[in-house]
């Protein structure tokens, strides 16, 4: 480690004393990765891909980016990615070991202290997670004063480290963004939750003040539109307003079910009203008409509707295309439609038909597994087992999916999984669009190769 980082300090004090003053707005972000499982990394600032570097024989990597704009990059290295702010003349150094990527993330040099701060939050508010399940359960009063106490001792830390080091403005803003907007989260999932946890047949009578938050959030925030922690509150935000005014206004009576077509309808129709800005507005319409369909297992004239609906205010063609495929997918997912003649990888890197993967004497259930949900990868094993015992005359066939190739291949090995039956799904895009993946417990079922159920569960549909 200390070698490692000797080293690239000397590069860098090189480059910096070879610098003039015009390009001292110059970045440097280097690192190195432990235990690689991809050969790059590569930079994107929003959805814009900005460079890609490959490893050197000792597993470090070096951007140099002249002119960027200061703000939230994230950079990947297949299959795992993480932000990484970026300011002028920053000369930042970044160490991980992808066996617990997120974990081990530790930046050093000009500009660590605002990314070492993020990291921090991040991994803070994933420990916290577990505490919500019993913090759901309490009355919102009692709920308000643990969630304004954390929010609390969070910027509180964020003063403290803001005086010793003094943060740019924007730097600054997306600190507080990181507390903020991973706090709102649970107020804004709180009425639901609650009803969940305790049982109540109706959302809780909230005080006035519970939602007083709301009157400092900003909803069309440029430098946030990309901010995970950001647009996850955004979409909380919208379903439980839109859910709220449907139940004021739309439902006859409290208990009603509102149904997911009107749902969805009304926040489109908020989100039109509010966010005024362009990029956020078109991946906030694109989220709702994903979330509407990836739940929709029929084709119907109000599903037609609601496409025609989500176009008219979208921009992006993209999204519209990316839309129009997963409504075709539907489509082809019907009983008795020809399973999709999709492309998968084997152990030897070939490409083999899905269709051709259909039993011709066996139902066939295509599952799926990522190695990004470990836990996911040995209950998803275990079950099979058990089913493959319970269903002899079942085939089944797991197909994977955003895995590097070789970490893939490596699992079935450690793993000593039946290469015959498992298979490398390359292009996840294609793959979620055919067959219609809006969680790791979807299977789909095929006799032949047609299909028998396009939207099965592997838990609940055996």
């Amino acid at each position: 480690m200390v070698r490692f980082l000797l080293s690239l300090t000397f590069v860098f004090s090189i480059l910096s004393c070879s610098s003039t003053p015009e390009n001292g707005s110059t970045v440097f972000f280097g690192g190195e990765i432990v235990n690689p499982t991809s050969k790059y990394v590569v930079l994107y600032h929003n959805d814009a891909y900005i460079d890609s570097v490959q490893l050197d024989h000792e597993n470090h990597f070096l951007f140099q980016l002249d002119s960027i704009e200061e703000g939230l990059y994230h950079f990947d290295h297949s299959p795992e990615l993480q932000y990484v702010y970026l300011s002028k003349g920053d000369s930042l150094l970044a160490r991980l070991n992808t066996v617990e990527f997120d974990e081990s993330l530790v930046y050093s040099g000009t500009g660590s202290v605002i990314n070492n701060f993020l990291i921090e939050i991040f991994l803070t508010h994933e420990e916290e997670e577990p505490l919500m399940n019993d913090y759901f359960n309490l009355d919102p009063e009692a709920f308000s004063e643990k969630i304004d106490s954390m929010h609390a001792a969070k910027m509180a830390l964020l003063e403290e480290l803001n005086s010793d080091n003094e943060l740019t403005p924007r730097a600054l803003a997306m600190a507080e963004a990181s507390i903020d907007y991973n706090m709102y989260i649970h107020k804004e999932k709180y009425p639901f939750y609650h009803k969940k946890e305790t049982g109540e047949e109706t959302i809780h009578e909230l005080p006035e003040a519970f939602y007083d938050y709301r009157k400092n959030i900003e909803l069309d925030n440029k430098d946030l539109t990309y901010f995970r922690p950001y647009f996850d509150f955004m979409k909380w935000h919208f379903g439980n307003v839109a859910y709220m005014t449907c139940m004021d206004q739309c439902s006859t009576n409290e208990k009603s079910k509102i149904d997911r077509l009107h749902f969805n309808k009304h926040k489109l129709g908020l989100v039109d009203s509010i966010v005024k800005q362009p990029e956020l507005r078109d991946i906030l319409f694109r989220n709702i008409a994903m979330d509407f369909l990836l739940r929709e297992h029929k084709p119907s004239e109000e599903a037609t509707a609601f496409i025609e609906k989500f176009k008219s205010l979208s921009t992006n063609n993209e999204h519209q295309e990316e839309i129009d495929l997963l409504y075709t997918g539907i489509k082809n997912l019907q009983p008795n439609t020809t399973v999709p003649d999709i492309a998968v990888k084997d152990i030897n890197n070939q490409s083999i038909s899905l269709k051709s993967l259909a039993n011709d004497k066996k139902n066939t259930v295509f599952y799926f597994w990522t190695a990004e949900q470990k836990k996911h990868f040995i209950n998803v094993n275990t079950h099979i087992a058990t089913l493959e015992t319970k269903y002899p005359h079942y085939n089944f066939v797991g197909i994977n999916l955003r895995t590097n190739f070789d970490q893939w291949k490596q699992l079935i090995e450690e793993n000593k999984l039946d290469t015959d039956k498992h298979f490398h799904g390359d292009n996840f895009k294609d793959l979620q669009m055919a067959m219609i993946i809006d969680g790791l417990n979807k299977c789909v079922i095929a006799k032949d190769t047609l299909v028998v159920d396009g939207f099965a569960n592997l838990y609940t549909s055996l």
